[in-house]
């Protein structure tokens, strides 16, 4: 199951424009964000360690972001 809260994802459904929102549609939408935001932790925190660091800032996530 989802680990995202599911309201604020029919929110952000809605704000993209649907009327109503299943919550098949949810759950669907927060597995997609949950692997992307995991692929894009893992890009930034080599980011990281390639700059010296263990400590994840914005700008990893910034570039990890621009590499996908």
């Amino acid at each position: 199951m989802s680990k995202l809260p599911l309201t604020p994802l029919g929110r952000i459904i809605k704000n993209g424009g649907a009327e109503r929102v299943s919550e098949d549609a949810k759950v669907e939408l927060s597995s997609f964000l949950e692997e992307q935001a995991t692929e894009i932790t893992k890009l930034a925190l080599n980011n990281a360690k390639e700059n010296g660091r263990k400590t994840l800032k914005a700008e990893d996530i910034v570039v990890a972001y621009k590499e996908l």
